[in-house]
């Protein structure tokens, strides 16, 4: 049988699966794209989840020539020789770097003078989100949308169609556990249908077990995704029920989920919903996600429990949290304050906090803020008393 990822890969915007919210009749992307206005563009998502696909459409759909590369692999003489090529056409080409977040700093300035006179589209994709590992300048040329993973009733539906052309039989049960093991990879997908296929005119649920014990990524089972496991883990976490987290936390390992994906998603929770109420979750939790990285399943369920006991059992602060939520959301809302000179590189008026016993009483922003509110719950109570005992020691006025 034909390669069915290949067969039935999307060729034009309509054939897209999923991904509503860019290429809906009246969003943004496909109204870039449809008038031929668009500017660089990074997308980022899940594995399967259609970025490089979505790439190569809108490269047929502009008449592009298309150059796939990989940012791992990417060699600057090879753009070199392509923007030479191109340097006095009438078309411009459109590079695709997948891994984008893997790109150099010197891989970054070689694209720069092409971004910025268009001599080039620019796209790239990555499970992660590049924003972080691309430079300033890269951003300020460029978008980054995010792609999401392909929900269970899109993938139903886009294999429903492939079973009816391609005239696969194929039991109830086995089709739910295919959709749904699958993880939103329509790709890992499509080649577990195409190895059961291989095998036999009719699928069984048996047959598919056989070839995928565990759901990739996914400790779900078929009628529930490792999303809302991992939800309701995190939710019986936080609100300190030992034995609902433990349930929980094997549903997923019995699902198949990798210890990996659990123990960061612990992590996550240490600094959310813990913080500095107990501040040794967090190295916990690190210790946890170093540990299950090194010995895997079966014993890796091990050091996962304790965490799990051990966090649900700690007191709770979401303080961190809000905090950095306030701050940003503030930011976004267009606050933005000089640095006050005397805090500046080199400034002479800064006054050294350590010739002053450890605190002196000086300005660090231009303008009174309070984005920190501490619940005084667990250790936070003793960071409070440490800082109204710091902040009251010395009365210095202020610059």
């Amino acid at each position: 049988m034909l390669n069915l990822a290949l067969k039935y890969r999307p060729k034009n915007l309509n054939e897209i699966i999923g991904q509503s919210h860019l290429l809906g009749k009246d969003a943004i992307l496909r109204k870039l794209i449809e008038n031929n206005k668009l500017s660089h563009i990074f997308f980022y998502g899940s594995t399967g989840c259609g970025k490089t696909t979505l790439a190569r459409v809108i490269a047929s759909t502009l008449q592009y020539p298309f150059y796939e590369m990989n940012a791992t692999t990417l060699k600057i003489e090879d753009l070199r020789k392509i923007f030479k090529e191109y340097a006095n056409a009438l078309i411009k080409p459109l590079i695709f770097i997948d891994e984008i977040h893997r790109l150099s700093k010197n891989q970054q300035e070689v694209l720069l003078p092409f971004m910025e006179n268009y001599s080039a589209i620019i796209m790239g994709a990555s499970t992660e989100n590049p924003y972080y590992s691309l430079t300033s300048a890269i951003r300020s040329r460029s978008h980054t949308f995010e792609l999401k993973s392909i929900s269970l009733k899109d993938m139903s539906i886009y294999l429903d169609k492939i079973l009816y052309k391609e005239k696969i039989s194929i039991e109830d049960k086995a089709k739910e556990y295919l959709v749904s093991s699958s993880a939103g990879d329509v790709r890992a997908m499509l080649n577990l249908l195409e190895t059961a296929s291989n095998i036999s005119t009719t699928i069984t649920y048996k047959m598919i077990k056989e070839i995928r014990p565990h759901s990739m990524q996914a400790g779900s089972s078929e009628s529930e995704s490792h999303y809302e496991l991992t939800s309701a883990m995190i939710k019986s976490i936080r609100g300190s029920d030992i034995d609902a987290s433990i349930y929980y936390l094997a549903r997923l390992i019995d699902g198949g989920e990798p210890a990996e994906f659990i123990a960061r998603r612990l992590s996550i929770l240490s600094s959310e919903d813990i913080g500095n109420a107990n501040p040794n979750a967090i190295n916990l939790a690190s210790s946890t996600l170093n540990i299950v990285k090194h010995t895997g399943y079966p014993e890796a369920r091990i050091s996962l429990s304790q965490l799990v006991i051990y966090l649900a059992s700690s007191p709770k602060s979401n303080s961190a949290y809000m905090a950095i939520n306030l701050a940003l959301k503030s930011i976004e809302d267009g606050e933005i304050y000089p640095i006050p000179n005397h805090i500046k590189t080199h400034a002479k008026e800064y006054l050294y906090p350590h010739n002053y016993n450890g605190w002196v009483k000086q300005s660090y922003i231009s303008k009174p803020m309070n984005f920190y509110k501490t619940k005084q719950i667990g250790f936070e109570k003793q960071l409070f008393q440490w800082h109204e005992k710091i902040t009251h020691i010395n009365h210095n006025s202020v610059l």
